[in-house]
C-alpha cells in the first residue's frame, strides 16, 4: 500500500467535512483506521492542522458590518499594537503587510456605532501614526479554504 499523498488527501477530506469519523475518513482514503489517526496526529502535532472549528456566519447573527483597518505604526511598537489588536475580540484578522500601511485589520461588528467606538478606542494609541478605515459593502467571498493539490 502507497501513502504518496496522504497527509494531503486527509486534509482535502477535512476541509470537505471537518466532522468525518475516523472510520469514514479510512473508508474513502482506503486506508485503515489507525493509519488515519496516526496521520492525523501528526499533522496536529506539526501544527498543520491546529484546530476543528465550525464556520460561523457573522452576518446571521447580526454582526453584518465588516471593517478594514489599515494602520501606520512607529516601526519598533509594531510588535505591541499587533498583539493589542489581536486580543480585540472583534478583530478576526490581523496582518502585518509591506506597503503604505504597516498592519491590516478585519473586524466584525453589529452596527457602525460598535465599529466606531473600537476605532476611536485603537486611535488613541500613541503608537498608531495614521489610519484608514473602509467598510465593506458587499461579501463576495470570505473564510474561504481550498484543497490541497496531491504531488
Amino acid at each position: 500500500m502507497t501513502y504518496e499523498n496522504l497527509d494531503r488527501k486527509l486534509v482535502n477530506a477535512l476541509l470537505g467535512d471537518g466532522r468525518a469519523s475516523l472510520r469514514s475518513l479510512g473508508e474513502d482514503l482506503d486506508v485503515s483506521v489507525t493509519t488515519v489517526s496516526n496521520h492525523l496526529s501528526d499533522l496536529e502535532d506539526e501544527g498543520i492542522i491546529n484546530g476543528y472549528t465550525p464556520k460561523v456566519d457573522y452576518d446571521a447573527l447580526g454582526y453584518d458590518v465588516t471593517a478594514i483597518i489599515q494602520l501606520k505604526v512607529e516601526g519598533s511598537s509594531l510588535p505591541e499594537v499587533t498583539d493589542s489588536l489581536q486580543s480585540h475580540k472583534q478583530m478576526i484578522s490581523v496582518y502585518e503587510v509591506t506597503g503604505d500601511y504597516d498592519i491590516i485589520a478585519v473586524g466584525k461588528f453589529t452596527d457602525t456605532d460598535g465599529m466606531n467606538a473600537q476605532i476611536k478606542e485603537l486611535l488613541t494609541d500613541p503608537e498608531i501614526k495614521e489610519s484608514n478605515t473602509s467598510v465593506v459593502l458587499n461579501t463576495a467571498s470570505e473564510h474561504e479554504q481550498f484543497d490541497l493539490d496531491l504531488r
